[in-house]
């Protein structure tokens, strides 16, 4: 899920990417959906999004999805943990969790997209997809967060946040992140006139992030490339980039970790799994969507966690 929830929550206007911060979303209880047929596919529709944009989220799950296809499990997520929305019909989000069979190193894939109408105007489009390894490998995981709150803005956090400490472990570091040269990813980016770095008011992540993680602002101006092209023609093959590196590094990557050291690397997981749920989300899902829907997703959440 949203990564930055609470610190999008809970920044100044002049931090986001518009002047309309997400805490002026309406926060009526939420209810099931009876007027959708809510069904797996549900979450690949993100229907509040701009073309290149779905078209770059329904890509990049569905490279993960085909090339894990032998390790994923159907997923189980009722249909109003699919999708769900408040009582006025002003927020929506849809989910998608598939677990992994006991015998991969993957652990689970997790997929979102929520959609607040703002009552000033205009709305806030987040769009969110993860892989996470369990701890039978210390390969990094895949995140890849969109965040836009206006047709001409966005933030972008795209990371393969590490699972070992970097200055503990060098060669963790160059091995991952040297020997890929996933910097050059961030590099092609901010080599725009329209892009420049996002830094996050949130220390918590700030540390969990990589040295090459990419958090960036991206701001369309008039003259100059549309929000559009920019995602169609430079973060979706940066995206691209980065998860086929994922791919074949970590998630095909082979590399096994012992009896002893999975201990550890199990309970820092959770940590960061238990602070995601935490920090980013327990307080801000019952003010968007009631107590009822927030307990009902956060529980699958949770689950898919195990935590």
């Amino acid at each position: 899920m949203a990564v930055l929830f609470r610190h999008i929550f809970q920044s100044p206007p002049s931090a986001l990417p518009s002047s309309r911060p997400l805490f002026l979303c309406s926060s009526s209880s939420a209810s099931a959906s009876s007027s959708m047929d809510p069904h797996p596919s549900k979450f690949m529709e993100f229907p509040y999004v701009s073309t290149p944009h779905k078209n770059l989220m329904v890509h990049l799950v569905s490279t993960v999805e085909t090339r894990l296809a032998s390790h994923l499990l159907p997923s189980t997520l009722p249909p109003d943990v699919q999708y769900y929305h408040n009582d006025t019909s002003t927020n929506h989000a849809a989910l998608h969790i598939r677990s992994a069979l006991p015998s991969s190193p993957i652990d689970f894939i997790l997929g979102s997209w929520l959609h607040c109408q703002l009552p000033t105007g205009g709305a806030l489009n987040i769009t969110s997809f993860s892989s996470y390894l369990n701890s039978s490998t210390d390969a990094p995981n895949f995140l890849l967060e969109l965040i836009q709150s206006s047709p001409t803005s966005l933030v972008l956090i795209l990371d393969l946040p590490p699972r070992k400490d970097l200055v503990l472990h060098p060669d963790y570091l160059k091995t991952f992140y040297e020997d890929t040269k996933l910097d050059t990813s961030r590099q092609k980016l901010e080599k725009l006139a329209e892009v420049e770095p996002y830094f996050s008011s949130s220390l918590y992540i700030r540390s969990v992030v990589s040295p090459t993680a990419i958090l960036v602002r991206v701001d369309a101006v008039e003259g100059g490339l549309s929000l559009e092209e920019i995602i169609e023609n430079h973060v979706g093959p940066v995206a691209e980039e980065v998860l086929g590196i994922w791919l074949e590094q970590c998630a095909f990557g082979k590399r096994e970790v012992g009896e002893n050291e999975r201990a550890e690397l199990k309970k820092r997981d959770d940590l960061v799994k238990k602070k995601t749920i935490e920090i980013d989300l327990g307080s801000n899902f019952p003010r968007l969507f009631g107590p009822d829907a927030a307990d009902r997703v956060l529980g699958a959440i949770r689950q898919a966690y195990r935590v």
